[in-house]
This record gives structure tokens, C-alpha cells and sequence, in this order.
């Protein structure tokens, strides 16, 4: 069942369902750690590495953050609705897939792109500018890293599968 809710004559779904396919809605990218990133139209990702261009790529386990954007809308229903994605310093936003849910081990795949969900959530060291105007930031709880598995490109619209 998908929720949605009213504001300001604008409905938002935040309940995410329990599918298995989605799509990618936004894909962003920061030079420097602590940046806001900023959207693009489509990404390489490199095995291994994460995406190309990022500066949260590397050989570690974080390669790639994902955000569903029905976690986005929590955060505009509670007083913020020009949030955009990428503003959690996602990489990849998406849509229709329960991207909290999914457990470490589990493998998405975005066109020819393979990941490995490797951590769900993170600890937040710093209360953020979003935390400190409506008390909460979903990024910590509703947030998920991934590792690259298999290089390829994606863009905007690309078809999400849990396999």
C-alpha cells in the first residue's frame, strides 16, 4: 500500500512498496567530500571503485549511496518540500524499490551495473544543515552503501532489479 500526503497542494508518497523493480530518478556527484553534489543526467561506474568523477569513490565499501526518494519526501512533508535529490549526498535516487529493506549481500542491478548493498545506514558524526531545521534527517536510517561489482554506465529512467 503506498501513503501519500498533502502539503501545500503537492502529493508525496513516502510509504515505499516491497518491489522488486524500480528506477533510478537521480543521480548525483560531489568533486570534494563535504560538497553538495550536484544532479547528472547519467554516470560511469567502475568496478571497484564506484562512480567515476565522485569523490566518495574508492576501494572501500561505501562506493555508491543510495536513497529511495520516497525517503526525500518524509523530509519535504516535514517542512522542507524544495529538498532536491542529491541533497543527502546520494549518489543514485530511486524509486518504487524499498531501499531500507534491502539486506547487506543483496545484489541491484541498473542496466549492465551490478552492486552489492554492503552497509544500510550510516552514523551521522555531525548534525547537518537538514537535521537542524526539522529535527531529523532520514539519511542515516533510510540510506544504503554499495560496492561496484560490474562496470557499466546508467542514467536517469534506468530500470533498478533486485536479483
Amino acid at each position: 500500500m503506498i501513503i501519500s500526503e498533502e502539503k501545500n497542494d503537492i502529493k508525496k508518497i513516502t510509504e515505499i512498496p516491497n518491489s522488486k523493480i524500480g528506477k533510478v530518478v537521480a543521480i548525483s556527484v560531489s568533486k570534494k567530500k563535504g560538497m553538495a553534489k550536484r544532479n547528472i543526467e547519467k554516470a560511469k561506474l567502475i568496478e571497484n571503485w564506484g562512480i567515476e568523477g565522485d569523490a566518495h569513490a574508492g576501494k572501500w565499501h561505501r562506493q555508491v549511496s543510495l536513497l529511495a526518494n520516497e525517503s526525500i519526501n518524509k523530509m519535504r512533508n516535514a517542512g522542507l518540500p524544495n529538498l532536491r535529490a542529491g541533497a543527502f549526498a546520494e549518489n543514485i535516487t530511486t524509486e518504487f524499490i524499498n531501499i531500507p529493506k534491502l539486506e547487506i549481500g543483496t545484489h541491484v542491478k541498473m542496466g549492465n551495473v551490478e552492486l552489492e548493498i554492503t552497509q544500510i545506514g550510516k552514523e551521522c558524526h555531525d548534525r547537518c544543515a537538514i537535521y537542524a531545521q526539522v529535527g531529523d534527517c532520514v539519511m542515516p536510517r533510510e540510506g544504503i552503501f554499495a560496492k561496484v561489482l560490474k562496470s557499466g554506465n546508467i542514467e536517469i529512467g534506468e530500470e533498478i532489479t533486485i536479483i
